[in-house]
């Protein structure tokens, strides 16, 4: 079964609570598709049309990014997984980005905090799948990678919760390897999982520097969601085109990479029968450790192994 969700306000949200009504019921196995504004609750579907504004469609004080849901998965319960696979990912033809400007550390140590605050913009070409900006009279072009920048879970806490800090139960990962074709895994806290999604990029490097990557609203977003009764996660873990992911979320990039390092060797000890020394043993040679974001007030640190890297 195919869902289409429209693009009203009363289909998004900008914080994460478990008591929040759900948009929609589906079954596993079903497929929904929706249209995402951009990070600043915004849409146009083409340079001739104004961008229309939308707000969220619950009683929040200080809504976050605008996610669409959440979404009820019928058999999910607490303890089961929610796989979501990405079929389809569209940017919308604009996207935006930001440096310098306000106070954050990232701007502290370069300086830049004092600084006018740039706005870049970006157009976007589907066709080709670039985009382009001005910077001065310097003109500057770069390939799309779009992914979505938050796909969540509601987490077994009660009350209500900001998207920017990433958590167990997912949330605004900002992970650049969840492209089409990706499954991500994500551990259920709560009866129908509740899942919601959003925060469109159409590209972004390892980090995201500047606290933002081309923010973008997406044309077309086409997800699948699978309910696993007898996978077991305490974490996000995620299959993409290029290996197997996991992650680590914490103030402390230390502590954060640990956690990504340690899921990792969990996960090679089931794939290949072996312990979790010797498991950490092959992901030195064989596993990338990578810093997903820096600037979400906890820092995401993603491991990867890709696909073939080791046989048996």
């Amino acid at each position: 079964m195919i869902h289409k969700i429209n693009l009203e306000s009363r289909n998004l949200h900008g914080t994460f609570n478990n008591e929040y009504q759900p948009i929609l019921t589906v079954d596993s196995g079903d497929t929904i598709q929706a249209t995402t504004p951009d990070i600043q609750w915004g849409y146009s579907p083409s340079k001739t049309v104004e961008r229309e504004i939308y707000r969220s469609g619950v009683n929040e004080e200080k809504p976050g990014h605008p996610m669409v849901g959440p979404v009820f998965v019928k058999g999910a319960k607490p303890g089961m997984v929610l796989e979501v696979r990405l079929n389809e990912i569209v940017p919308g033809w604009y996207g935006r980005n930001w440096a310098g400007g306000i106070k954050n550390w990232q701007n502290e140590k370069l300086g830049i905090t004092n600084e006018e605050k740039l706005e870049v913009d970006w157009e976007l070409d589907t066709t080709t799948m670039s985009g382009s900006c001005r910077i001065g009279d310097t003109k500057f072009h770069v390939g799309l990678s779009p992914f979505m920048g938050l796909l969540g879970v509601a987490p077994a806490e009660s009350g209500t919760l900001p998207t920017p800090p990433p958590r167990y139960c997912g949330g605004n990962i900002d992970c650049k390897e969840l492209v089409r074709g990706s499954s991500l895994f994500l551990p259920i806290s709560v009866e129908g999982a509740l899942f919601s999604f959003g925060d469109g990029h159409a590209l972004q490097g390892d980090g995201e520097s500047s606290g933002t990557a081309i923010e973008c609203a997406m044309d077309f977003v086409d997800l699948t969601l699978i309910v696993h009764e007898d996978m077991k996660l305490e974490m996000p873990r995620a299959n993409t085109p290029s290996g197997w992911v996991t992650f680590g979320f914490n103030e402390d990039l230390n502590e954060a990479t640990a956690v990504a390092l340690d899921e990792m060797v969990k996960l090679m000890s089931e794939f290949y029968g072996i312990t979790k020394v010797e498991a950490t043993a092959l992901s030195s040679v064989a596993v990338d450790l990578r810093v997903t974001q820096v600037v979400n007030g906890v820092k995401g640190v993603h491991a990867i192994l890709p696909h073939g890297v080791i046989r048996k």
